[in-house]
């Protein structure tokens, strides 16, 4: 009997997505791209057991992830150089939200925590790893840089991306849960008579200042460090809050009330 709709066994599958992640914590593609190819080589320079990683690849290869030119030899296909620490594959983006010794295993395990998320209407993510998400990237510097990383390059740097309108009209944006201001930096490089204002936490609006001195806007950019339901800076034309799943969403949506109030505010004056 024929079967439609969704396949349930392809659905559930856990092992692509698990090893998809292990060889990108292990540098699977980069030691490749260096120039080892058989498993052994890969293996020792990963620090890994051989069969099992050649039971990984195996796998991958299977699925249309890496290439495997001869017996126990692995090579990069169009696929595994997505893997790659080369800005110029967006790669090192891409494996941070993989590697499972970073922010991607945080990303990766917390799923582990939905049932009781659902059976509760809580979030589950300090019981598996001892505090709230916040709190665990404040007292974990190295993990909430990558988590920073991630949300920097979440959006296009597009910037038209804020409005769509006559951007004459606008003279000050303020970038709500801007992170590191990438996407700010981009917006006044764009526009030379915008000034920007970055709202973040603390910890995080502290790497703005390498940001904005490289896209050459640090005369017109001002960081607040601060969290997103205290009072919002004043004075824009324009306010731009982030998406911020990890609320509920009475506070997304008072959050993001705010920040159109007081562009709003600023407007009408």
């Amino acid at each position: 009997m024929t079967r439609h709709g969704a396949d349930i066994e392809a659905l559930s599958d856990l092992c692509t997505p698990w090893c998809v992640r292990v060889v990108a914590t292990l540098r699977i593609a980069d030691h490749v791209a260096a120039g080892v190819t058989d498993v052994d080589g890969l293996a020792s320079a990963a620090g890994c057991d051989a069969d099992a990683l050649s039971r990984v690849l195996r796998h991958l290869v299977g699925k249309g992830l890496f290439e495997e030119t001869s017996p126990g030899r692995f090579g990069l296909n169009e696929a595994a150089e997505g893997l790659l620490d080369d800005t110029a594959h967006r790669g090192l983006t891409q494996r941070l939200g993989l590697d499972l010794d970073g922010f991607g295993g945080r990303m990766a395990h917390a799923w582990s925590t939905l049932l009781t998320t659902v059976r509760t209407g809580k979030p589950a993510y300090q019981d598996l790893f001892g505090l709230p998400l916040w709190e665990d990237l404040d007292a974990h510097p190295d993990i909430a840089a990558e988590f920073d990383e991630l949300m920097a390059n979440e959006y296009v740097s597009d910037p038209e991306v804020l409005v769509h309108s006559d951007w004459e009209s606008v003279e000050t944006v303020v970038d709500v849960g801007g992170g590191t201001g990438t996407l700010l930096a981009e917006i006044l490089r764009a526009r030379p008579h915008v000034h920007g204002v970055l709202v973040d936490l603390p910890r995080t609006v502290a790497r703005s200042p390498e940001v904005f001195r490289v896209a050459g806007v640090s005369e017109r950019t001002r960081a607040v460090g601060q969290s997103f339901f205290d009072p919002l800076p004043s004075g824009a034309d324009l306010s731009s809050p982030r998406r911020s799943t990890s609320w509920p969403s009475t506070s997304r949506t008072g959050a993001s009330t705010r920040a159109s109030s007081t562009a709003s505010t600023a407007r009408s004056r």
